[in-house]
């Protein structure tokens, strides 16, 4: 029983230790279940974060889970942002490669489903920087010619904080 005691206390001790210790940095991530399996081009994803350190650099990956029989190699987007004292949102089209020139998916293989996190590179770069304080909103849409596009579980969002903006 000392021992059972022991080794319990050690195992919670790492559970705790372990789920405390978030190595990816993430400062906000959340995913969409689309209906169906399909994405139509009139569904907008929207996603709503607070930004709490202006001096600070972001990372923005789009989240993607599909399955095997996704008909295309890459995706393009829609990408806007609006922020705090935005009346307008920023708005820009950028493809997404899902697939290497091989035909291998990029990602995580579970069975038949790929979950892909892709870096968002913007016109400024690869890393942002959120000038002003307060709540985003990221919006996706999908330019693809086929609609709805066939094969799309979820997307997403995700932040990691990068570091700190020059000064």
């Amino acid at each position: 029983m000392k021992i059972f005691r022991k080794y319990s206390s050690l195992l919670a001790l790492s559970a705790l230790v372990l789920a405390g210790c978030e190595p990816s940095g993430a400062v906000f991530q959340q995913q969409e279940a689309l209906p169906g399996t399909q994405w139509p081009s009139s569904l907008k994803t929207k996603f709503y974060f607070d930004i709490t350190d202006s001096l600070a650099t972001y990372n923005l990956y789009f989240l993607i889970r599909h399955t095997e029989a996704y008909p295309f190699s890459n995706i393009w987007l829609r990408f806007s942002i609006k922020g705090p004292q935005d009346s307008v949102a920023k708005t820009q089209q950028i493809e997404i490669p899902l697939a290497q020139d091989n035909g291998q998916w990029y990602g995580r293989n579970m069975n038949e489903i790929w979950e892909q996190r892709m870096p968002i590179a913007t016109e400024k770069g690869p890393n942002i920087l959120f000038p002003h304080k307060g709540r985003y909103t990221i919006q996706f849409e999908h330019l693809m010619r086929t609609d709805p596009l066939p094969e799309v579980l979820n997307v997403g969002l995700r932040i990691e904080k990068r570091g700190r903006a020059k000064e």
